[in-house]
């Protein structure tokens, strides 16, 4: 009986999903374009190998303090430290000039029926505008169409292929093990 209930509920499914392919292939769509663009790495000096040096002198000279706030004999009456006690040090994280994280997620963009070429000077350290953008061609699918999310900087690829600590297993790869997942969440969202 429970193989007869397994096979009810996946003829369910089909028949669910048949209503309103438009519906499930849109939510599908929306969700794959919003997975790769959160996973979308935005520059972050401080990870930098440049910034290596820097990055592990600031920690140590934080360290150092916090060890300084561990010895009752290093605080005053209030809790802080003594003057003279705490170490004012730090080396600059370096970036070139005019800087600003956010371009690669901003470069994704979603066409139907055939990919984009573009390539965006835009900057979206949030991932929201993107995602929004693309939602609102995504709403345009009528669900014969194909659904391209594309990104066309020329370091696209080394960052799907490991380039980012931030991304080390890409963003489209790790998100393409979840399309089962988001095809059933789906077919589920889909009204009664």
């Amino acid at each position: 009986m429970g193989s007869e209930s397994f096979a009810a509920d996946i003829q369910a499914f089909v028949e669910k999903a048949k209503a309103a392919p438009e519906l499930v292939i849109r939510k599908v769509a929306t969700d794959i374009l919003t997975s790769i663009v959160m996973r979308s790495p935005v520059g972050n000096p401080e990870l930098w190998a440049i910034n290596a040096t820097a990055r592990h002198y600031n920690d140590e000279v934080a360290a150092h303090n916090t060890a300084l706030r561990q010895d009752p004999a290093n605080l005053t009456k209030a809790g802080r430290l003594k003057p003279g006690r705490k170490l004012n040090d730090g080396m600059s994280i370096v970036s070139p000039a005019g800087y600003v994280g956010g371009r690669f997620r901003a470069a994704w963009t979603v066409s139907i029926g055939a990919p984009s070429g573009a390539v965006t000077g835009d900057v979206d350290k949030s991932g929201q505008p993107t995602i929004e953008k693309g939602i609102s061609v995504i709403a345009t699918a009528d669900g014969q169409q194909d659904i391209y999310i594309t990104n066309n900087l020329p370091y696209a690829r080394a960052l799907e292929y490991g380039h980012s600590t931030q991304a080390p297993a890409g963003m489209v790869r790790v998100t393409l093990v979840e399309v089962g997942s988001y095809i059933e969440n789906a077919v589920r969202s889909l009204p009664k």
